[in-house]
């Protein structure tokens, strides 16, 4: 599938997304939602890529949705069903995604931009990269996940000073906070996002999925339910190749050789 408003390109297992709209900040319209979630939809079907990594090309990760994208259209618009029929459908498509997500936050995050960039599992964040809840200052409230994204990450004291504020979080404020797993050079961005990703997409990526489907659904349920999901989950993993290969490795002293299956 070609894509306009995004960059997709795969390499030994990694695929990387990037949005490509810079002279707007990489703010979404309906079209890059819509190429963006079909990224992460073909990363999930091509048993080949084991990790995906997305960021933004220029001075942003995202800037949320292009607003005057918004302002032309003709007629009524409903915000409701435009986030039911994109943004919700992205989310969902990234949650699900039983492969591990590197969010490499390249610039300011805002608005629904923060939303997709929580959505990754690791996030890597640029000495000069930034996030913002732009929401209050149009009247509107957080969307894109964010409202079970952040809170469960910084607290919700914190997540909603972020939401009343639209106070812009620094870097470096934000790994403090918890809201990212690390804080790099911005010029060695890229080069210590692909070392994460070569690791993670030569590793046990069926494990690395099984545990992100534990983890989301513990969420939902009380010690004793995730305890008895954790026996299913573990039934599944180690009756995979994975495992047999890693007890094998070793006991043999020596690197495992991992598919992801």
């Amino acid at each position: 599938m070609a894509f306009e408003t995004i960059l997709l390109d795969v390499q030994a297992g990694v695929a990387t997304i990037t949005l490509n709209r810079p002279k707007k900040l990489n703010a979404f319209n309906d079209q890059m939602i819509a190429e963006t979630t079909a990224a992460f939809k073909q990363a999930s079907r091509d048993k080949a890529i084991r990790c995906v990594v997305l960021t933004g090309n220029g001075r942003a990760f995202s800037s949320g949705q292009d607003l005057a994208d918004v302002m032309a259209r003709e007629g009524e618009f409903s915000i409701g069903e435009h986030l039911r029929h994109g943004y919700h459908k992205l989310i969902r498509q990234m949650v699900r995604l039983e492969k591990p997500i590197i969010g490499a936050i390249n610039g300011i995050a805002a608005g629904a931009g923060v939303g997709v960039a929580l959505a990754t599992d690791i996030r890597l964040a640029a000495d000069n990269a930034s996030f913002m809840l732009a929401f209050s200052k149009v009247g509107l409230v957080p969307d894109s996940g964010t409202n079970w994204l952040l809170p469960r990450l910084i607290g919700q004291a914190r997540a909603y000073e972020m939401a009343i504020t639209a106070d812009k979080i620094p870097a470096e404020k934000a790994l403090a906070w918890g809201m990212v797993n690390r804080v790099v050079p911005a010029e060695q961005l890229t080069e210590i996002t692909a070392a994460w990703a070569g690791s993670l997409a030569a590793g046990p990526t069926l494990a690395f999925g099984l545990t992100k489907r534990a983890m989301n659904r513990a969420w939902e349920t009380d010690l004793f339910g995730a305890l008895e999901y954790e026996a299913h989950l573990q039934e599944i993993a180690g009756r995979s190749h994975d495992n047999k290969e890693g007890v094998t490795a070793f006991l043999e002293k020596r690197a495992a050789q991992f598919k992801g299956e």
